[in-house]
């Protein structure tokens, strides 16, 4: 399974005692990875995340985008089907996130599933399905555009994914308590 799978945490979680290059060379080992292919994800990463002024520095000592740029190098290294990201924008600055959104989307395009955990109602607009979760339960599973349809009403003409959200929250909440369900 792991040769199939990629994950980011949202918390970083690499190795902060072995320096950006010996993170990369043990991820790379991890996932089996030997030889020039070995030798060429390394490169291919160093190159794609921009982590080559960081190859000797401890992870730790990196300022928070690099940290997450070399996450999701270590994730994607071994060029996984399915990747799992949880929260990998957060806590970075705009055009970190930005950057990050385009490595996501170019994965995808790639035929890669990319399965994204965001509290960014705008990160879910770049989604191809949103599943929606209140009080550990789904509430909505559908497309961007449909589920801001669903909120559309007077006076939302044309709603953003955060009031689609508001409203399947204010709905669920409506449909607890007529249920006799208590609101928490």
């Amino acid at each position: 399974a792991k040769a199939q799978l990629g994950y980011m945490a949202q918390k970083f979680s690499l190795y902060g005692l072995l320096s950006v290059r010996q993170n990369l060379e043990f991820s790379a080992g991890v996932y089996g990875l030997e030889g020039a292919t070995r030798r060429v994800r390394i490169e291919e990463m160093i190159d794609t995340f921009r982590l080559a002024p960081w190859l000797s520095a401890a992870p730790n000592s990196l300022p928070l985008g690099f940290k997450q740029r070399l996450a999701l190098a270590c994730a994607v290294m071994h060029r996984p089907p399915v990747l799992f990201l949880d929260e990998p924008t957060s806590g970075v600055d705009p055009i970190t996130r930005r950057e990050f959104w385009t490595h996501i989307n170019g994965l995808a395009r790639k035929g890669v599933t990319v399965l994204v955990t965001t509290h960014f109602m705008d990160e879910a607009e770049y989604c191809d399905r949103v599943a929606m979760l209140y009080r550990a339960r789904l509430i909505a599973l559908d497309t961007p555009d449909a589920l801001k349809r669903g909120a559309a009403a007077p006076p939302l003409a044309d709603p953003t994914m955060e009031d689609a959200f508001i409203h399947l929250v204010e709905s669920a909440d409506l449909t607890d308590s007529n249920h006799g369900e208590r609101a928490a």
